[in-house]
């Protein structure tokens, strides 16, 4: 390898000046001659420091030899058709791809991809996406590095020179300053909400809301649960399946997802009955459209839940460009239902779960109830919902704990 400076004289009598690094790579038997030239000294003496030692490691990837980020996008998600990724989690990687990556670094060849540019790249898009959003799209800007680093098309991934883990550390904190943690009252509907809500109950959507009230079950493992997952003799549950954002029956969300729920009488009872005139389909389920096939979520929503929440009082006012309560053309003050997603009904759960006394005044145990939620980790189940387990007598324990130590 060499640093050199070239000058030259330009069809207009003046002249100009580059400095050149040159080096030469080997691929199958057959030795390459590469060039590189630069403004400064400095940037070629750096690149040609930097590709000395990545050929020492058996990092480098010459530029003739390496693809741009948006083939390589797509190059990954040709990877993760392959194995077996759920459409909904295509589509998300898909957009992440189309809509953040290419448009700002598509057109950059692996080889020339930076750490720099990547920081460059995150700014950006913090202009105008969210936090989140930032995170996601750089996560994927890392996969597609390391799926071309296997393809042996790029040296490094340079996502990791981001010193990715104090970032994650800092990001999440960031997070749960923000977000705060789950509220009773604010996100998990308060028990006598709740009690509002199941006397509100009626028709075609009191079994599905039941079930879903006292047994914490996913939106998508609610519209994939079929009879034969029910033993009501038993008073039991079984989670076995469910449907997609794309109404595609699949397996469990993880592993743990496959899980038995113990159900309660008044549950039990109207599943029996809801059994008698439930609409039949191919497919078994429990709470299908009308013509059998698996129920769109959004209509669960707008037509179950938010008006069985207006119905049961538990709502939120709508207010007007002055911030006082709106009304309606007949003078009556308009609302909103206050939760307005199925998950509020799987925090319930969670949280009744918690505060339940069972097997002799005993609190259910933090293992128990992460089996309930299908959570793959118990650390999840506690960072989400430990802060709701009643708390002892702090008095008692510190008199109990100067007792033993101070006789």
């Amino acid at each position: 390898m060499s640093v050199r400076k070239r000058t030259w004289e330009n069809s207009d009598g003046s002249h100009g000046e580059a400095w050149i690094a040159s080096y030469t790579s080997q691929k199958d038997g057959k030795r390459t001659r590469h060039i590189r030239s630069f403004d400064r000294k400095r940037d070629a003496d750096d690149f040609h420091a930097s590709v000395s030692i990545d050929k020492r490691s058996g990092l480098h990837v010459p530029d003739s030899q390496s693809i741009m980020v948006a083939e390589a996008g797509r190059l990954w998600l040709q990877s993760c058709e392959a194995a077996g990724l759920e459409r909904a989690t295509l589509t998300y990687y898909r957009q992440h791809l189309e809509l953040h990556i290419i448009p700002l670094l598509g057109a950059v060849k692996l080889s020339r991809l930076t750490a720099p540019m990547v920081r460059a790249f995150e700014d950006k898009l913090a202009r105008d996406r969210s936090q989140a959003m930032v995170r996601k799209a750089r996560g994927s800007l890392g996969a597609i590095l390391a799926d071309a680093q296997e393809r042996g098309l790029v040296g490094q991934n340079v996502v990791r020179n981001l010193r990715a883990r104090r970032r994650r550390g800092n990001e999440a904190r960031a997070d749960k300053r923000q977000k705060g943690k789950l509220k009773i009252g604010v996100h998990i509907p308060a028990p006598d909400e709740i009690r509002a809500l199941i006397q509100a109950l009626d028709g075609r959507w009191r079994p599905l809301l039941l079930t879903a009230i006292f047994s914490g079950l996913r939106a998508s493992e609610l519209r994939g649960l079929r009879w034969s997952d029910l033993d009501l003799k038993a008073g039991e549950l079984h989670v076995r399946q469910r449907a997609d954002f794309f109404n595609t029956i699949g397996q469990p969300k993880s592993e743990a997802g496959e899980r038995t729920i113990p159900l309660p009488p008044m549950v039990v009872m109207t599943l029996r009955e809801h059994k008698l005139s439930c609409p039949k389909g191919k497919l078994d389920l429990v709470f299908p459209n009308g013509s059998g096939n698996i129920e769109n979520l959004t209509n669960i929503v707008a037509r179950g839940l938010k008006p069985a929440m207006i119905a049961a009082g538990v709502t939120v006012p709508v207010l007007d460009e002055d911030g006082k309560p709106a009304k309606d053309d007949e003078g009556k003050p308009m609302v909103l239902a206050k939760y307005t997603g199925l998950h509020s009904l799987r925090h319930f759960y969670a949280s009744w779960c918690i505060n339940r006394r069972v097997d002799g005044g005993l609190e259910l145990p933090l293992k128990v109830v992460q089996a309930r939620m299908g959570h793959s980790t118990i650390t999840l189940t506690a960072d989400r919902y430990g802060h709701l387990f009643p708390r002892g007598d702090d008095g008692a324990e510190l008199a109990a704990a100067e007792k033993m130590f101070l006789g």
